[in-house]
């Protein structure tokens, strides 16, 4: 089997793919080894969605203190905004 092209030249391009070239390639899941595999993990997609995504503007003094406690924040802010309905209504708010 010939040798392939060099995907970079000597000025450091990179240079198109040929039909070649992709006929060669392999899908990670053949070309990784099972323990890389496990720690690059993909999350598929979701079967049905359970949240909404939205856009709402809060105050910093609001989203900073769930920003502070890391990954995860906006799940918890989800959830005191839960807790928080279980007492109140929407409707009883006004200006």
């Amino acid at each position: 089997m010939p040798k392939s092209k060099p995907l970079i030249d000597h000025d450091g391009e990179v240079r198109e793919l040929s039909l070649a070239d992709v006929k060669q390639m392999q899908a990670a899941s053949d070309a990784l080894p099972a323990a890389l595999q496990a720690k690059l993990r993909i999350r598929g997609p979701q079967k049905a969605p359970i949240k909404e995504r939205i856009t709402i503007r809060l105050s910093p003094d609001v989203v900073q203190p769930f920003r502070e406690t890391g990954v995860g924040w906006q799940a918890r802010l989800d959830a005191a905004l839960k807790d928080w309905l279980k007492s109140h209504k929407p409707a009883e708010l006004t200006r």
